[in-house]
């Protein structure tokens, strides 16, 4: 080996590494396949339907050199989680990166704690908890026959700052759900712990925090949003997330384990 190491691109590398995405189809999701399989990852995308997975692995591909399945997946349901996991050890031998991306909050026009509905509450927390616990614990089992993997979990700076509500004031925007918040400030519970536990086994996990991403929002919106950013903005759809993906999942963050990494432009810290 050369005196100096590996290069940063050679570290950066994911030649030969198999990755699945959860709920890859859209958003930050496909930017993180897309993230992987630029560095040379094979790449699994899954969606609840499986026309969509299909179509988002086809788009992927069609820049990547190496090869991207769509995959039906509910990340929710224990049964199809364990068989999607056994299939793709089956096909491809191990699994070497996972992205716990799936997630969401059901429509609804009652916001306020006063309303939210216990069902609401415990949709919420089975996709965005469960799920990524369900997932976790697949992957992890075929990680450690390997003695290795990179697990990383999608929260949400919702997970760790309350949201000033006069952002939303006379807009046709809805406030993030407190299920929400607290389904993404379970996730880097989850984060943690795992960390603890997978780390004896080579096994690495982190959190990627993102913040506010633009997307059509009211002009008014997104003003307001990036007066209270450092930055000046809010995130872009795909540039801003890939970058911490491909840190987290290559072996430039192979001594990177437990921590969180906010992406948001500094919209967490400003006071």
């Amino acid at each position: 080996m050369n005196e100096l190491g590996p290069t940063v691109q050679e570290l950066f590398d994911l030649t030969g590494k198999v990755a699945l995405v959860t709920g890859g189809c859209r958003g930050l999701g496909i930017d993180e396949a897309s993230a992987l399989a630029d560095l040379g990852a094979r790449v699994i995308v899954t969606s609840r339907h499986l026309d969509e997975a299909r179509k988002a692995a086809q788009l992927v591909s069609s820049r990547a050199k190496t090869p991207v399945v769509g995959v039906e997946l509910d990340v929710t349901n224990e049964a199809s989680v364990e068989k999607v996991f056994q299939d793709v050890e089956t096909q491809f031998g191990t699994l070497d990166i996972l992205v716990n991306n799936a997630g969401g909050a059901p429509n609804s026009d009652k916001v306020s704690i006063f309303e939210r509905k216990l069902e609401d509450w415990e949709f919420v927390m089975r996709t965005n908890l469960t799920g990524s616990f369900l997932c976790t614990r697949s992957a992890a089992r075929i990680m450690k026959k390997h003695r290795s993997g990179s697990i990383i979990n999608v929260s949400s700076i919702a997970g760790i700052v309350g949201r000033d509500q006069r952002i939303y004031q006379d807009l046709p925007m809805r406030p993030n759900f407190v299920d929400y918040a607290a389904s993404k400030a379970g996730v880097l519970g989850l984060t943690r712990e795992s960390a603890a536990s997978l780390g004896p086994y080579g096994i690495r996990v982190n959190a990627i925090l993102p913040g506010g991403f633009e997307r059509g929002q009211p002009a008014e919106f997104i003003r307001r949003y990036a007066n209270r950013t450092p930055l000046g903005r809010m995130g872009r759809d795909r540039h801003d997330l890939k970058g911490a993906v491909a840190l987290l999942a290559s072996e430039a963050g192979a001594y990177i384990s437990g921590i969180g990494l906010i992406v948001d432009g500094g919209f967490s810290i400003f006071k």
